[in-house]
């Protein structure tokens, strides 16, 4: 299948620069797959969808302030960027690195504060493995001297940085947030708890595999980096538990998407622990975990927006996304939510 396929023309002023000013005031768009109803309503009324004994299931990974510039003692910032990527064994990681040129095998640059970093190897897709010359802790000094690494398309810096977290975040280690749950807030996880509806969490570090652009012809010849994940003993039960009742498995967002379906097994239960995916989830995916996904409104030829084609089909998405386009919809990782029923 060919990755122009899933273009789509976008006027710029709908890429959302801030947050809604209440989270759950964004607006939402509801699909109904079954019958083909949509609608326009706001985030906040998700819950009517929702029946008593649904389990909503929630991806808490936290941002990490992955970005951090080296220093030239003379005039500050150098420029030279270093984005973490993903933390390794003995303290070292991997980044994405800016320029490439200045980063070679035992190069060294001075970070904030006077911490050296140090760069060991070059992978063949680019990253850099790399360590700080004086602790093994490198996401402590990122979580202390990194900036929020805010998309490119993101040129506002008015909000605050707790708005690119979700409320429910816990552990650090994305590199992006998972958007689609920055429209959740305390009233409607109290409202679903007075519906009866179920809430559990996985934890999937966002990283290259989520946001990487396609950049080939063909769909099926896209590599997904490896991110982690962490489906606890818990979450596992109250999905057999689920299963059993016969209520539906809500998925917030894409990388819920693709921890539960990396997990399940042939038994149809959930495989728990600390595990990895390169799931690359394209039409034609039969889902095997996941009933209800509510997502946001991706960028074009991204494999997200492949992924929410997959669970109707790539017309019907496309049709949707120029549906939303029409109402003057916000897209993108501040923008508006979409959920598929």
């Amino acid at each position: 299948m060919k990755t122009e396929l899933f273009d789509f023309n976008l006027p710029e002023e709908l890429i959302a620069q801030v947050p809604a000013q209440s989270r759950s005031d964004s607006r939402l768009l509801v699909f109904n797959r079954s019958s083909g109803e949509v609608e326009h309503r706001i985030f906040a009324d998700i819950v009517d969808y929702f029946s008593s004994g649904d389990l909503l299931i929630l991806n808490s990974s936290r941002v990490i302030p992955a970005r951090m510039f080296s220093i030239d003692s003379d005039y500050g910032r150098s420029g030279y960027e270093v984005l973490f990527v993903r933390l390794l064994d003995n303290g070292r990681f991997t980044a994405m690195v800016k320029p490439g040129r200045r980063f070679r095998p035992g190069k060294r640059h001075m970070m904030p504060r006077g911490n050296l970093i140090e760069v060991d190897e070059v992978l063949d897709s680019g990253l850099r493995v790399m360590h700080f010359v004086e602790t093994k802790d490198p996401v402590a000094l990122y979580r202390e001297f990194g900036e929020m690494p805010l998309p490119p398309y993101i040129t506002s810096r008015e909000s605050e940085p707790d708005r690119y977290q979700t409320v429910f975040s816990r552990e650090e280690g994305s590199i992006a947030a998972p958007t689609a749950g920055l429209h959740f807030d305390d009233k409607v996880f109290s409202a679903l708890r007075n519906r009866g509806v179920q809430i559990a969490h996985v934890v999937l570090h966002v990283g290259l595999g989520t946001f990487k652009p396609v950049e080939v012809e063909n769909i099926h010849d896209h590599q997904m980096h490896e991110e982690v994940f962490f489906v606890s003993e818990e979450t596992a039960s109250r999905f057999a538990e689920v299963r059993k009742t016969g209520g539906k498995v809500w998925a917030c967002g894409t990388t819920s998407v693709r921890t539960l379906e990396t997990a399940i097994q042939t038994d149809g239960s959930l495989k728990t622990g600390w595990q990895s995916t390169a799931c690359f989830i394209t039409p034609g995916y039969k889902f095997k975990a996941v009933d209800r996904l509510i997502t946001n409104f991706h960028l074009p030829r991204s494999t997200l927006l492949m992924l929410v084609s997959a669970f109707s089909s790539r017309e019907r998405v496309l049709e949707l996304y120029a549906e939303a386009v029409r109402q003057r919809y916000r897209f993108f990782s501040f923008g508006d939510a979409m959920v598929l029923l």
